[in-house]
């Protein structure tokens, strides 16, 4: 089984009315889409709770709300492949103590920090106890201040010491540097609409994909969550990412 941790937020496109994102949302859509079950624990204040719920419910996993205390908010500006994207509020950091008890079942775990904060080394170790993680790069290169976010690679290290997947963007893959530096048995770096690469210890492979247009917002959560479901389904990591680059064209197909 699959699971997935992840802050709610709340996101301001230009022009349009506030909605709900966040990984447990984007997430949620595409395994509605795959058909398949898992267990979705999202978080955001209390306040906020039935306003930004609401959305993911309606897909069908199962979801389980985690108490939180305060909400994240973007502002984003998005033009074809091209986004700006602001910070308006940071939401809440998980500590271990803040850690749902997950199903014995759940082997393999996509932790989803929208900011660096969200997820701290402690936690994320606490969470790989007889688990395996796929972490989401923008906990790593996205500071938790308010404003325009600009990458840097001020990240703890020992964040990564519990990580079996890191999937990185473009930007995020440049703001880090050298891949293989990174320690990670497995990264994804995905370009869009131009596919992704896959980096392993058998080395580099590079993966096609159909290029789709549409809001490419919260992509980068559905190649996770269908990366993660096809390799805890036993594939192996090359067959997983093409699945993933599948998943994500039939999502922006559908949108």
């Amino acid at each position: 089984m699959i699971a997935l941790l992840g802050n709610l937020s709340r996101d301001c496109f230009v022009g349009e009315p506030p909605r709900t994102g966040g990984a447990p949302f984007h997430a949620a859509r595409a395994m509605a889409l795959m058909g398949i079950t898992g267990r979705i624990y999202a978080r955001c204040a209390r306040a906020d709770s039935l306003e930004l719920l609401a959305p993911v419910i309606s897909l069908g996993t199962p979801v389980h709300y985690v108490l939180g205390e305060a909400t994240a908010s973007f502002g984003i500006d998005e033009r074809g492949t091209q986004r700006e994207l602001e910070v308006l509020a940071i939401g809440d950091s998980w500590l271990p103590t803040d850690i749902p008890t997950l199903p014995r079942e759940v082997e393999w775990l996509h932790v989803a920090p929208l900011l660096r904060s969200d997820f701290p080394a402690g936690t994320l170790a606490a969470l790989a106890q007889g688990r395996r993680l796929l972490l989401d790069g923008q906990g790593l290169v996205r500071p938790s201040r308010l404003g325009h976010v600009v990458l840097d690679a001020d990240y703890d290290p020992a964040v990564l010491e519990s990580v079996s997947v890191l999937k990185l963007n473009d930007e995020e893959a440049a703001a880090l540097g050298e891949i293989a530096a990174l320690g990670v048995p497995e990264v994804l770096v995905t370009h869009g609409t131009a596919g992704a690469t896959l980096y392993t210890a058998s080395g580099r492979e590079e993966v096609a994909s159909q290029p789709v247009g549409g809001n490419h917002t919260g992509t980068g959560d559905a190649f996770s969550i269908a990366y993660l479901a096809a390799r805890s389904n036993g594939r192996e990591p090359l067959q997983a990412a093409r699945q993933a680059t599948v998943v994500v064209s039939d999502l922006l197909a559908t949108a």
